[in-house]
């Protein structure tokens, strides 16, 4: 979600930076005020996140276990001490970022596709490690805004596999 609020600040900046290939002419000096676009973000995700909470989805009727999972059988798994039975299963268990095993990496300081969210400067010049959908984004969100971007992705010889 936050993702998205960036990626459409970011459109609507290059639209009007590129509106000259549509015939309309912008007035010279048309910025991007950054910590307002990432203000607006933060609020959004705040206005939204009680429809996120696991305690609407209790009010809705809906059977919440929090707490570290694990599949016991085809038709089961135990969350804590309290053993779940299904026909079918979703696993929606979200991301965390990794730290990658770069020498210098935790020195030189780094954010991560959640932390990147609280800046309220523009990065002059930034890395994004990692090329799937959320890298993919970020780079082309902060592209527009008027940052360097340089886009870093491993290159797995063997994608069929699974394993890199």
């Amino acid at each position: 979600m936050p993702s998205k609020c960036l990626i459409r600040s970011s459109r609507a900046y290059a639209d009007v930076r590129d509106a000259h290939h549509w015939g309309v002419e912008v007035p010279p000096g048309t910025t991007v005020d950054f910590a307002a676009v990432m203000e607006r973000m933060r609020q959004i995700r705040a206005d939204i996140s009680h429809h996120d909470s696991a305690q609407r989805f209790q009010q809705l009727g809906v059977d919440v276990f929090l707490g570290a999972a694990r599949f016991v059988g085809a038709d089961a798994v135990v969350v804590g001490e309290t053993k779940l039975r299904f026909k079918r299963a979703v696993i929606a268990s979200g991301a965390r970022a990794v730290q990658p095993q770069i020498p210098g990496l935790a020195d030189a300081g780094y954010l991560t596709n959640e932390t990147v969210f609280s800046l309220t400067e523009r990065p002059g010049r930034l890395a994004v490690i990692g090329g799937g959908p959320i890298g993919c984004e970020l780079a082309q969100a902060f592209r527009r805004l008027g940052s360097e971007v340089i886009l870093l992705h491993k290159n797995c010889p063997d994608s069929g596999s699974g394993r890199c």
